[in-house]
């Protein structure tokens, strides 16, 4: 495969414990059909229940004809901005490969963190909710739901004493009169 910027043969290389391929000249990625969610789920476990779906979420992005072709299947690459991110990527529609260009990676793991740290106690419950229900109809194995679900009822327990700090503060008030507890 050939870099759609650049026209230099991809070279393999492991982002996040997962094999893509990068070009030496521009630094960009391609990430083939869910390695992108694989690979920022590697880079932070506290976003491997978040999803940078493009795919799932239409009414988030705002697509745009780009002059590059997928590097897999040669279709033309559209340009997706992502739900006011700041990231934006080049996406195949026929193979679902995504193009990065160099940096783009770390910005889509941080627009997700700063989603995570924006959540209310609320959008946690809603979504400690709708975990549980994948537990038993979500498309991934049954183990991989389980990790997502423990990680928001985290996730929802840490907002909920941000959101609460007196009740932070007897807590650890409690905890050092009584270290055996």
């Amino acid at each position: 495969m050939n870099c759609p910027v650049c026209s230099v043969a991809l070279e393999r290389k492991l982002v996040q414990e997962v094999e893509i391929e990068e070009c030496p000249e521009c630094g960009g990625v391609w990430f083939e059909d869910d390695e992108l969610r694989k690979a920022k789920d590697s880079a932070d476990s506290d976003l491997n229940w978040m999803d940078f779906e493009v795919w799932k979420h239409p009414d988030k992005f705002k697509a745009a004809p780009r002059k590059l072709r997928c590097p897999k299947c040669s279709e033309s690459l559209v340009c997706i901005d992502y739900d006011n991110t700041g990231v934006e990527i080049d996406c195949c529609g026929k193979c679902r490969g995504m193009w990065l260009d160099k940096g783009e990676f770390k910005k889509t793991v941080d627009a997700l963190t700063d989603e995570l740290l924006a959540k209310s106690f609320s959008d946690y419950v809603k979504a400690s909710l709708a975990e549980a229900k994948e537990i038993l109809t979500g498309p991934e194995p049954l183990l991989s739901e389980w990790r997502d679900f423990i990680t928001v009822c985290r996730m929802m327990n840490l907002r909920f004493l941000v959101e609460n700090p007196k009740l932070l503060d007897k807590i650890n008030t409690i905890q050092r009169a009584n270290p055996i507890l």
